[in-house]
């Protein structure tokens, strides 16, 4: 079984509790015993899609088809996959209750915020890396102190604050708290989309279970922003079927086009909606543009994992820090922010 089999059989079983074409395949490919299970271990945890493809599985009932060894190492991951995520929550709350009795409104982001909404059957589906939260530009600081007054600290050794060139302030730990936790004050870095900010999704803003996260729509777009943009895979030609997988289950509740086409440039999001339909076998709940951009785009990826380039793949990611670099320097030239963080990188460096 090559790569590109086991990505899109493990992409077709993240849907088949709605697609009752992509269930029947899977059963079909399963009764023929057609699988290598090691090559689908392999992808769906290097996706981090693991628990999500044991829950789909265990829930029609196709469980039976697997090795009994494999079904029980499956679900010792998803348990504690489940601790961990009911650890994050208890966590996300802590932090909830601690902002909101100091006028600060989090929004919770990506799977943190999902886990609190409620968007998986299973919170264990989920894996969440950091707990991630928006705050108004003009609260960051008040917010940064809060939570340092409260235990937080920066995770890096690096005492520099790279707040001014990243979406977030450094990433902060507290003492007996499993998750690292990110405050954002802005959802991309790319300059063409900087409209999808606070001020955007502040409006649309939904409260639930006391938690305030983004609207439906308004999670499609950083879904897909995340992937396609923040994680440069519209350079890169990277496959997420974590990401993909969020954005199918959303589709269930809401227009995919429709939310990406609340922005200006839509059009360059679309790719992705149309990459997600294609991995995940064709779930028609997914909305898309199928236009020539979207195909290029699907067909390089395609290229990327059949054809792997490390050399390839390194020099673009070259490319991509000495872009960013040189657009750093470039804007220390007229920002101040921009010269002292600069500044402090010559200096941490003696």
């Amino acid at each position: 079984m090559t790569y590109k089999e086991a990505l899109f059989f493990t992409g077709k079983c993240l849907t088949i509790n709605h697609e009752e074409h992509n269930k029947k395949l899977v059963e079909e490919d399963l009764k023929n015993d057609k699988i290598d299970w090691e090559a689908i271990v392999k992808v769906s945890t290097s996706h981090y899609v693991f628990p999500a493809l044991y829950c789909n599985i265990k829930k029609a009932n196709l469980l039976h088809y697997l090795p009994e060894d494999l079904v029980a190492y499956m679900k010792h991951i998803t348990d504690l996959n489940r601790e961990r995520n009911t650890q994050i929550i208890a966590q996300a709350k802590e932090i909830n209750d601690l902002l909101l009795a100091n006028d600060i409104t989090p929004v919770f982001l990506k799977g943190t915020g999902n886990l609190l909404e409620g968007l998986y059957d299973d919170i264990a589906e989920r894996m969440v890396g950091d707990i991630d939260f928006l705050v108004n530009n003009n609260q960051l600081n008040k917010c940064i102190s809060i939570l340092k007054q409260n235990g937080y600290s920066t995770h890096s050794k690096n005492k520099i604050d790279t707040t001014v060139v990243s979406r977030h302030y450094p990433k902060m730990i507290k003492k007996d708290r499993v998750s690292i936790v990110e405050v954002h004050y802005k959802m991309v870095s790319r300059k063409k989309f900087t409209e999808f900010n606070f001020s955007f999704i502040e409006k649309n803003v939904l409260k639930k279970n006391l938690y305030h996260v983004l609207s439906d729509e308004d999670k499609i777009i950083m879904t897909s922003i995340n992937k396609h943009l923040n994680d440069k895979s519209d350079l890169l030609f990277h496959f997420g079927l974590r990401n993909s997988y969020d954005l199918f289950l959303l589709s269930l509740r809401t227009d995919t086009l429709n939310a990406i086409k609340k922005i200006t440039h839509f059009k360059n999001l679309n790719p992705f909606l149309f990459s997600s339909f294609q991995i995940l076998g064709s779930p028609k709940h997914i909305n898309f543009i199928d236009n020539r951009k979207a195909r290029y785009f699907f067909q390089k990826q395609i290229q990327n994992i059949e054809n792997s380039n490390k050399i390839k793949q390194l020099f673009i990611k070259k490319r991509i820090q000495f872009t960013h670099r040189v657009s750093v320097l470039i804007k220390a030239i007229y920002n101040k922010e921009y010269r002292n963080y600069i500044i402090n990188r010559i200096k941490s460096n003696f």
